[in-house]
């Protein structure tokens, strides 16, 4: 489907929009020696719950809405959007490990769509070169002037033409952002899948907001978790309820053999190795998947009360 304008436009818009909150929002912003302008959410900065819902909303581009609503544990984050595709696999989805010297994020965000290296962006075709880009950065500190040219140098723009908004996962807006990522796992196991991608229309999320931790790697696991244990999504299509029914089954996350304990202990069974965890466990607790064409809704999954409970609480 096409967009009016580019997804890393968009998403520009969004920060510069938003670099006059800073107080509001409790950012802050910095430029570089390179040029590249580095907007804080949750490092050195406070950021906060509305912080963390603009974070997640420039990581869609925004092509989606993102909530923070009652929920079972008190605050649940919601995602819903009706460029799915675009919003959620070609500009949210973590794909993307930066790397430099002193400095490693999992970067997610149009930037993506503006590099195009990942077999995903060229899969789904929304490869862009847009004259200003846009990523967020799931980190433990500041980009520092390499990291940042080198992602200028992927995505084919100068340093200053590069805006980066980074929070740690042991933050507020980190923790929205994460958990706001719900459908976006919902429709990547479903492109894992081998379902038509076309076929989806729109898509809705909910995962439970987890206490914020005191350190990143507890960070990790209960944000996680809140969408491996306790996420809920909805997905629009349009097609036939024979292919609907063998699809949802699949889709949860109680479909990888790594289901069933906290996070935590999976990533420190594999070595702290995202890459090395059955990508089959990425995914909601819960799927509906409702057809456009016949009206009929497809279910799976579980909510795990037990999980969240030793992930949140311990």
């Amino acid at each position: 489907m096409k967009i009016a304008s580019t997804l890393n436009h968009r998403a520009h818009r969004i920060c510069d929009f938003l670099s006059q909150l800073e107080d509001e929002l409790r950012i802050k912003n910095y430029i570089l020696e390179c040029g590249s302008t580095v907007y804080d959410y949750g490092v050195k900065a406070e950021g906060g719950l509305r912080a963390g819902a603009h974070l997640a909303e420039i990581c869609l581009a925004g092509l989606a809405e993102v909530k923070i609503v009652p929920g079972s544990y008190g605050q649940s984050v919601s995602v819903y959007t009706d460029h799915p595709i675009a919003a959620c696999l070609a500009s949210q989805y973590a794909g993307w490990q930066v790397k430099s010297d002193e400095f490693f994020a999992m970067g997610s965000g149009p930037m993506r769509a503006a590099s195009g290296k990942e077999p995903i962006i060229r899969e789904i075709g929304f490869t862009e070169k847009p004259d200003v880009v846009v990523g967020v950065l799931e980190a433990s500190q500041l980009p520092n002037d390499d990291a940042c040219e080198s992602i200028a140098v992927d995505c084919g723009v100068s340093p200053n033409s590069l805006r980066l908004c980074v929070a740690r996962t042991a933050s507020t807006a980190g923790t929205v952002q994460v958990v706001a990522r719900s459908l976006e796992t919902a429709l990547h196991k479903v492109h894992e899948l081998g379902f038509d991608l076309n076929k989806v229309v729109s898509g809705f999320g909910n995962a439970p907001l987890p206490p914020v931790a005191a350190d990143d790697l507890v960070g990790i696991g209960r944000t996680n978790d809140a969408v491996l244990y306790g996420g809920e999504v909805t997905i629009w299509v349009r097609a036939e309820d024979d292919e609907l029914a063998d699809l949802v089954g699949k889709i949860p996350s109680q479909s990888s053999n790594d289901f069933g304990v906290p996070f935590k202990e999976i990533f420190d069974r594999y070595d702290g190795d995202f890459y090395k965890i059955d990508p089959l466990l990425f995914s909601p607790a819960k799927v509906c998947v409702i057809s456009l064409n016949t009206g009929r809704s497809f279910r799976a999954g579980e909510i795990r009360d037990d999980i969240l409970q030793q992930s949140f609480f311990n």
